[in-house]
């Protein structure tokens, strides 16, 4: 193999081909007009968003439906400081992503010049890594750095290149992948491994957690044979709920807020548990409606990719660091030897079916209490049951879109794009937009609030003009309602900063060039919803729902109620209500 001359635009481009990557998503700058003359010729198509934080919600969506890497760019200061918040989100989401960040001039840093900003410094902190183009000569090796560096840390890489190094010559090789990162990642330990064994070989009450790793790894199915074998209830990890298919007879639901009763007693009574592929998040083990569920004595069992996440959040038996699939692949042939065909154990699958029997039944009888105009839980429970199969549904965060935790179920993973636990609104139509890229062939559609569909609706103009057609469902209550749920349980109704007044979406999307469409009769929602994916087009869904009709506070456990001193707040103390 011979080195070859090149700019470092080139040389860049090229290592975008090599990694496979056909697209990027980001505001168009002067910083790197000379890479992006290139990307027609190299078969990279540029999609132009209409804010940067778009971009990466996009590309975090588009890596999660596809397993590999997105890429941004923007100009160097303000566009890349429009990232943070969604290269933050996708840094807490372990989603490989590479931000290409044109920066300051070589000859110019320090003098706080025309859109300047140390912006290594600023991403340090939500970035798995940030590398510092040093020499226009380095550029294929630091964009080969950053690639290895997204896959092998799970999450952004901040690629930061002055923008006069986009010129410069290289001397260097085009490597192929493989030849710089490996994706293998092994299966553990032996002696942790067979530990594992014994412990779920000999448990009463096994319970398994199927988290990201396991979608990542497509290791559902041999999740479903350990399943199988130990007649053991599998929870999904919070806002994974394509973590394991919903069709198992041992599916019991996703644990976290808005999560699954089924689920939660399952683990409560859990004497071992095998948590695959996830790191037990604080917020997404926390007591969900008064239920303590997470057990202080079961044995865990962990399973990560990454070793600083075991037993980071709760103390385990074992722990086991390798890919989600690998390690479930020897835990299955450890645990065929130890108890061969063992008979499946039919109280607990009838104890698991009553317990998802009532949890059906709870949140359907939730969803047919009559609303004004419409209950928004009945229009979750609409869209769930017309849902197609191979539908892939971002979710934002707020108080409509995560009570849709309990409602959508899939079959298949990759299939469930949500905002995970940074929790930033304005997530889930952009994400939606960049899981279409992804995968073109599948219906795309996500759930948001009118709140964080302020955030992200002006992006109705870039899925018109690049021609991508998801469908957004937006839920119109006039507020932010997991704030107004807050201020109505703590607060004695003193509503501030919650209501919102905007004009209808649909009407608003129509303006825009997209497919738009009020619905204010539950009847209504199931077709509205299909007519609008048959349409082919962009499309808005503006449902009128009740915005009395709230689900519990997201963080109870962390709110209290107004304890007042001085003289002009004390009618505002609880104890004077």
């Amino acid at each position: 193999m011979a080195k070859q001359k090149m700019v470092a635009s080139e040389a860049i481009v090229e290592t975008l081909v090599a990694e496979g990557v056909d697209h990027v998503s980001g505001i168009v700058g002067s910083a790197f007009m000379d890479l992006l003359d290139l990307f027609p010729a190299a078969g990279i198509r540029f999609i132009p968003v209409r804010h940067e934080q778009s971009a990466a919600h996009m590309e975090d969506a588009y890596a999660r439906v596809t397993g590999k890497c997105g890429v941004v760019i923007g100009q160097n200061g303000p566009g890349i400081t429009n990232m943070v918040t969604s290269v933050a989100a996708a840094n807490m989401g372990h989603t490989p992503m590479v931000v290409i960040a044109p920066s300051a001039g070589s000859k110019t840093v320090g003098w706080d010049g025309f859109q300047e900003c140390d912006q290594v410094s600023v991403f340090k902190a939500i970035t798995k890594a940030t590398i510092r183009l040093p020499h226009p000569s380095r550029a294929a090796d630091c964009t080969r750095a950053a690639f290895r560096a997204a896959y092998a840390l799970r999450g952004p890489v901040l690629l930061d290149i002055p923008r006069d190094y986009f010129y410069g010559e290289v001397e260097d090789y085009i490597l192929q992948p493989h030849q710089y990162r490996v994706d293998n990642r092994g299966c553990g330990s032996p002696e942790a491994l067979e530990r594992a064994a014994e412990l779920l070989a000999d448990a009463k009450k096994p319970v398994i957690v199927s988290g990201r790793g396991v979608v990542d790894t497509d290791a559902h199915d041999i999740v479903a044979q350990i399943a199988d074998l130990l007649t053991a209830p599998v929870a999904c990890t919070y806002l994974h709920n394509d973590a394991f298919p919903a069709n198992h007879p041992l599916h019991v639901g996703p644990i976290g807020y808005m999560g699954s009763k089924a689920a939660m007693y399952s683990l409560a009574e859990a004497d071992v548990i095998l948590a695959l592929g996830t790191r037990l998040s604080v917020f997404g083990t926390l007591p969900q409606y008064d239920i303590n569920y997470f057990p202080e004595t079961a044995k865990i069992i962990q399973v990560d990719i990454n070793p600083l996440n075991i037993a980071r959040t709760h103390p385990i038996e074992v722990g086991i660091i390798g890919d989600a699939k690998a390690a479930a692949v020897e835990i299955l042939k450890l645990l065929r030897a130890k108890v061969g065909d063992r008979k499946p154990d039919e109280a607990r699958l009838k104890e698991i079916a009553d317990r998802k029997a009532a949890w059906r039944k709870e949140i359907e009888d939730l969803a047919m209490v009559p609303g004004n105009p419409i209950n928004p839980r009945r229009v979750l429970y609409e869209l769930a049951k017309v849902m197609p199969e191979d539908a892939i549904l971002a979710t934002d965060i707020g108080n409509v879109a995560s009570t849709a935790n309990s409602y959508f179920n899939f079959n298949k993973g990759r299939q469930h794009i949500a905002a995970l636990t940074f929790g930033n609104t304005g997530f889930s139509y952009p994400a939606a937009l960049g899981a279409k890229l992804g995968r073109p062939e599948a219906p795309v559609f996500n759930i948001v609030g009118d709140g964080a569909w302020g955030m992200s609706l002006h992006e109705v103009s870039t899925a018109v003009q690049e021609n991508i057609p998801v469908v957004a469902c937006v839920f119109h209550n006039t507020a932010w309602c997991a704030e107004k749920k807050n201020q109505i349980d703590f607060y004695n109704n003193r509503f501030i900063g919650v209501d919102i007044e905007a004009p209808n979406f649909a009407e608003v999307a129509k303006v825009m060039g997209a497919y738009g469409a009020t619905i204010d009769r539950a009847e209504d929602v199931g077709d509205a919803f299909l007519e609008a994916i048959k349409s082919g087009r962009p499309a808005v869904l503006q449902f009128e729902v009740d915005g009395t009709q709230l689900a519990p506070p997201f963080r109870k456990d962390a709110l209290q109620l107004p304890v007042r001193y001085l003289e002009k707040y004390k009618h505002l103390d609880h104890r004077n209500w």
